[in-house]
């Protein structure tokens, strides 16, 4: 029986530049402070006050000036700003919120209808005038939407829809926007293979797009009804032109109203005095529907802003 006392042989030396890269990494990562800047400053400028906000619900008004503005309140106190805003004006805020819901529902049908298939026909077929419309709708998109209010209250007035909802819905369904989402996702996600071995075996233009392009336009659908939702539901300055009364109003718009009957803001408002926490929640009321929306369409608008940006 033999023992071998042989010492194994030395590993060979790391190169040196090798031994010096991972404390170099390491240290370069360490001294690179600009994620942590960015990260708080958006929690300042974003975070903090949306927690201020849902802090300030649950307050008194003397609470809400003088106590720790990131402090929780009491559900005592909530619950008294909710019966006080639910019965302002005979519960006019909640009138505010389906009136918005109403509108900016019936916009986004109308809008999907038109958009979608108008993004197709820009994309992927020829028509006289293509170009020239495709430049009006850039052209129209960019422009601030201010700048169009005046000349559609003309037009509202010229066919006699001035107070009536009509004349709210049929604005909020010109969506430039969502054309040209809708036109970049056919120009760039839909093979034009498939839908050309769709025309050969027989199916129309509608046909094409109704049973090959749609269904494979999920994701844009997603995005373009997210966007115009968002749009239409935080639009102010249009409602606040075309709607007289204020049982019309959207949230929106209501929540100029309430803001008006604020005793600091406003020192001249009479018995129908709104405090802040009220406004507050009526803030937090107004923008629920939107988070809630965004919440269940996440997996779609991530797949929609995706769309086009890999090829297979």
């Amino acid at each position: 029986m033999s023992t071998d006392y042989r010492t194994p042989a030395p590993s060979a030396p790391a190169p040196p530049g090798a031994r010096r890269e991972r404390p170099r990494r390491a240290r370069r990562r360490s001294k690179n402070p600009l994620p942590a800047l960015v990260l708080l400053l958006f929690a300042v400028f974003f975070v903090l006050p949306v927690i201020w906000l849902l802090l300030a619900a649950t307050k008194t008004d003397d609470q809400l000036v003088h106590a720790n503005p990131l402090s929780f309140g009491s559900w005592h106190a909530l619950r008294a700003n909710w019966d006080a805003l639910t019965g302002y004006q005979g519960d006019t805020v909640m009138l505010w919120l389906r009136n918005s819901a109403l509108y900016t529902f019936l916009a986004l049908v109308i809008t999907l209808v038109v958009v979608v298939p108008a993004g197709y026909a820009l994309a992927l077929t020829e028509f006289r005038g293509r170009h020239t419309l495709l430049v009006a709708t850039l052209v129209v998109m960019l422009m601030p939407s201010a700048t169009l209010v005046v000349p559609l209250f003309l037009e509202m007035n010229a066919v006699h829809l001035i107070g009536s909802m009509w004349s709210v819905i049929l604005p909020y369904s010109f969506y430039p926007f969502g054309v040209y989402l809708a036109y970049i996702y056919f120009s760039t996600a839909i093979p034009r293979s498939l839908l050309e071995a769709a025309r050969l075996d027989g199916c129309s233009e509608f046909g094409t797009f109704r049973r090959i392009a749609l269904p494979l336009a999920t994701p844009v659908v997603a995005l373009v009804g997210f966007f115009s939702f968002v749009a239409n539901w935080t639009n102010y300055f249009l409602p606040y032109v075309l709607l007289p009364q204020s049982n019309q109003f959207p949230v929106q718009v209501g929540l100029g109203t309430l803001l008006d009957d604020v005793p600091q803001f406003n020192p001249t408002v009479g018995s129908l005095a709104v405090q802040r926490p009220e406004l507050a929640l009526a803030t937090l009321l107004a923008i629920t529907p939107v988070l809630v929306v965004f919440l269940f369409s996440q997996r779609f608008l991530i797949a929609g802003m995706l769309a086009g940006a890999t090829k297979d």
